[in-house]
């Protein structure tokens, strides 16, 4: 059991990245790569563009 929700939360967003590889996500509206994840009212994730606004899941 999480000692609290946000570490949770920061186990379930933390990135899983093996060594020497990198993933990266970009918007599919404008192109850029300036993508934050969200969490969304109902506990699923979405990611918005930093760049243009654009949000998706």
């Amino acid at each position: 059991m999480p000692g609290s929700i946000r570490e949770e939360a920061q186990r379930l967003l933390a990135p899983v990245v093996t060594p020497g590889t990198a993933t990266l996500l970009d918007c599919p509206s404008c192109g850029s790569l300036q993508v934050a994840q969200v969490l969304g009212d109902n506990g699923g994730i979405s990611f918005v563009c930093t760049t243009c606004g654009h949000i998706w899941s």
